[in-house]
């Protein structure tokens, strides 16, 4: 559209057309790296972190092909003649129409004469603005008809400003269409003055900028749902650290059992957190005095993490203490055990082993439930208790558990860990574990043998949780 003279500037030189296509080729191969990156990463979306950065990549991309395009019609436009007009009858403006480029009908240009109150707009714009193209362009003083009711005062004061005090328009508005949808509009413009510095008309080019900002609020409302997200992990991480550590046993490193009376084992244990998340997961560890001078040890392990899977766990640990004080034997306890988890609202799985050490006759009754058995160490050398019968708790309802006994010596150690530590089945990590055996039977206290397997396998290497229980027997 001619603007012959602006408000604050004279009027620029057209860009060669040259210098326009090295733009659109820089855009091009922008767009396509961007693109390239963006499906490379697309399967990550799942979560909310992965739907926010794809929010992103599509804002962009968005981005990226509207300067594309607008390039194109500004290089396509170089060579029309000045006052060309389009199939409607209104003037072509500074851009001319590019068929079979739908973005073209996005944006739009208009004039509005003050000296003979005349408007003139683009075929483009009737489109954007939902006006019939056989239909005369509005006034200024039309304009805000269009507009929802809102954002009325917001136009007004923008062509006030403008027409008043020579500011540049900058601002958008809201359009309703027919069929009940709202268009966003971007309008830019400004005053064009005469010989004697007064305002002689206005100029604008208005553009559809509704997918741009639906893509906006899509990344904005996915960045709030991902600080939510964020703020509730971080919430549920410290109830579940809280929890874990309300429920574990409130000795740390060494302790000698029975407490009261002739002490028969020395028991040391670690909760080795894993290093790949800060969820808590369902890992547990016990060793408690039980009625006569018995003792009970036992780890487990309940699938999952966060606060859930930790409450589940506390269940669980409560079950197995008040269990074992009334002298109910391990097999039977997983018996238990298995009917709670298949009782409890939501379906879960666990695994434990749980030992009952009666001092007198030296003797360990130890029952499973789809967990690792026992480690026994003596004289230098190691091997693996023989399994019992025993599914993973949870499983299947009505589950019968059988359970072992086995004599043992003054001196011998008795290793427990979950399968975080090394998963069952792994038998090249098993052998790693018996191999530990002469470091057993230098170390002088049940902690230089969790410090022994610690040293093994790594404090901080671990894909899971786990738990590791060292149990000495006294003389």
């Amino acid at each position: 559209m001619p603007s012959p003279l602006s408000a604050d500037r004279p009027a620029a030189q057209p860009p060669r057309r040259g210098t326009v296509d090295a733009l659109i080729s820089q855009t091009r191969r922008l767009r396509g790296d961007v693109d390239a990156v963006r499906r490379g990463t697309s399967a990550d979306g799942a979560d909310a972190e992965g739907r926010w950065q794809r929010a992103l990549y599509e804002l962009t991309l968005h981005q990226l092909s509207d300067v594309d395009d607008h390039l194109a019609q500004l290089r396509d436009g170089l060579d029309a003649p000045a006052g060309d007009a389009d199939e409607s009858g209104a003037p072509a403006g500074p851009v001319a129409a590019r068929p079979g480029v739908s973005l073209l009908s996005r944006v739009g240009s208009a004039e509005w004469n003050l000296l003979t109150d005349e408007a003139s707009w683009s075929g483009e714009l009737y489109a954007i603005l939902g006006r019939d193209p056989a239909a005369p362009a509005l006034t200024l003083d039309e304009l805000p008809s269009l507009v929802l009711e809102e954002d009325r005062p917001r136009l007004t004061a923008m062509v006030t400003d403008c027409l008043i005090d020579a500011r540049r328009i900058d601002g958008e508005f809201r359009i309703p269409l027919p069929d009940d949808m709202v268009r966003t509009v971007h309008m830019m413009g400004e005053p064009v003055l005469d010989d004697d510095g007064n305002t002689a008309s206005m100029w604008a080019v208005l553009r559809d900028v509704s997918e741009l900002r639906r893509s906006q609020r899509a990344v904005s409302e996915t960045r709030d749902s991902l600080e939510r997200r964020r703020h509730i992990a971080r919430a549920e991480h410290r109830i579940a650290v809280e929890l874990q550590e309300a429920v574990l046993p409130p000795w740390r490193g060494a302790l000698r059992l029975p407490q009261r009376g002739p002490q028969t084992l020395d028991v040391a244990a670690r909760y080795l957190p894993c290093s790949t998340t800060e969820l808590i997961g369902g890992d547990w560890y016990d060793a408690l005095e039980l009625p006569g001078g018995e003792s009970l040890l036992s780890v487990g392990d309940l699938t999952g993490h966060g606060v859930t899977v930790t409450s589940g766990m506390a269940t669980l640990i409560g079950a197995v203490r008040g269990l074992a004080m009334a002298g109910t034997e391990p097999g039977q306890l997983m018996a238990c055990l298995n009917q709670l988890l298949d009782a409890t609202g939501q379906p879960a799985l666990g695994s434990a082993v749980c030992c009952r050490y009666r001092p007198a006759t030296r003797t360990l009754v130890w029952a499973q439930a789809g967990h690792p058995a026992p480690l026994l160490f003596r004289d230098g050398t190691g091997r693996v208790l023989p399994t019992p019968d025993g599914v993973l708790l949870g499983a299947t309802s009505g589950a019968v558990y059988g359970q072992d006994e086995v004599t043992l010596r003054p001196g011998d150690v008795l290793l427990l860990h979950t399968d975080g530590l090394v998963p069952r089945g792994d038998t090249a990590a098993v052998q790693r574990l018996l191999d530990l055996a002469p470091r057993f039977a230098e170390a002088e206290t049940s902690r230089d043998g969790v410090r022994a397997v610690v040293e093994e396998f790594g404090e901080g290497e671990r894909e899971d949780d786990a738990c590791v229980l060292v149990a000495t027997v006294l003389p």
